[in-house]
């Protein structure tokens, strides 16, 4: 146990990247108004708005003319009450996500709609003193008017905002649930096979079967991690490399690889086990089944900002798929295990591509990765 223990001390242990911690407003329903995008789609919104108070209002008898000059006036008003509003909530954003979701959309919803009346008091006012509403409107009727439509549109884009808070919440939920199933698919068959392997070292050659031990904690380890954590790329090939060691030992001489990377950023964060699963394909599918043995492929690349890793292996002889050592079924499962976890982790942005060329089956997966400036 001493021996064990001195030499897993002296294997140096990836660190896991650990999650960002969280900001002060994340998970909160109402969105980011200090942000381009999202003033730009209250611009937007507010013209809308303006286009449908004039329209529904009543034509007058002097032409269309009259229109566009309301709609000026309309839409001049709407845009500074709708930009007011998105500034008194950019402004309010990091108190209001310290408050419980009741409490933050109270307090919203009053701040709109004294935005709203303020907004619309100096409006009259203005308007009253450069003439610009003919007939001059009833002063009451005018601020109860615009708090009325305040209130109808503030609830209805507070109530928006928090019902896609929550779908969002969902659906980051139900894919985190997922992905952590997707993980805990482990093929019971290397399990298996390394416990036997261990348990034929341990007579024969002790310190060796210490090492498989060591090397099978390793990747267990990494399986049972939370899938809100990356590893770097380093430690994903070393994972790699920690699999093809168990492997190698049941293996023999049956089992050739070659590594070729080039101009990686190994201190880049990437979802864990997304290279050792197709290796593992490749070694279950493609040098088992054969009587000699082959040789597996593994390569790196990484160019503007997009990771390729591929996996290559000899395709099974025929013989062997008639007598059954092939095993046709537990490739695709496999396959669309990482492809799901790609999707999910980067979107469209990654790709799984696979196809079969010269008596070898290639496998790669490519997805976008910055750039740390440490590369092998």
């Amino acid at each position: 146990m001493s021996k064990l223990k001195s030499m897993s001390d002296t294997k140096p242990k990836p660190k896991p990247q650990s999650t960002p911690a969280p900001t002060l407003a994340e998970g909160f329903f109402l969105p980011n108004f200090c942000g381009i995008r999202m003033v730009f789609a209250v611009v937007v919104v507010a013209e809308l708005l303006a286009f449908i108070l004039v329209l529904a209002a009543p034509w007058s008898h002097d032409g269309t003319g009259d229109k566009w000059s309301e709609l000026g006036l309309v839409s001049l008003f709407v845009q500074w009450v709708a930009l007011a509003s998105a500034g008194v909530l950019c402004a309010l954003r990091p108190w209001l996500a310290r408050l419980s979701t009741v409490a933050a959309t109270l307090v919203s919803y009053l701040s709109l709609l004294l935005v709203t009346l303020i907004l619309s008091e100096i409006a009259f006012r203005m308007a009253g003193r450069l003439d610009l509403l003919q007939p001059q409107p009833d002063h009451a009727g005018f601020l109860l008017r615009n708090l009325a439509i305040g209130v109808l549109l503030s609830g209805m884009v507070l109530r928006y905002f928090y019902v896609r808070h929550q779908w969002a919440q969902q659906v980051t939920a139900e894919a985190q649930a997922r992905v952590q199933a997707l993980q805990a698919r482990i093929r019971p068959h290397f399990l298996f096979n390394s416990l036997n392997t261990i348990a034929a070292l341990t007579a024969s050659n002790p310190a060796l079967a210490e090492d498989v031990v060591q090397d099978l904690a390793e990747l267990f380890r990494v399986t049972m991690r939370d899938m809100r954590e990356r590893v770097t790329l380093e430690q994903e090939l070393n994972f790699t490399r920690s699999y093809l060691r168990i492997e190698a030992q049941r293996l023999g001489d049956r089992l050739q690889v070659d590594w070729t990377l080039k101009n990686l950023p190994l201190q880049a964060p990437v979802p864990a086990l997304i290279l050792q699963p197709l290796v593992e394909n490749a070694v279950y599918h493609g040098i088992e089944p054969r009587a000699g043995g082959g040789r597996v492929h593994i390569l790196g690349t990484y160019n503007r900002g997009v990771l390729r890793l591929e996996v290559r292996n000899p395709l099974p002889d025929t013989a062997n798929m008639n007598n059954g050592r092939a095993h046709p079924n537990g490739n695709r499962m496999a396959l669309d295990n990482i492809r799901e976890r790609l999707q999910l982790a980067y979107g469209p942005e990654a790709r799984l591509e696979m196809d079969q060329r010269e008596g070898l089956y290639r496998v790669r997966v490519l997805f976008p990765l910055p750039d740390t400036g440490e590369a092998t």
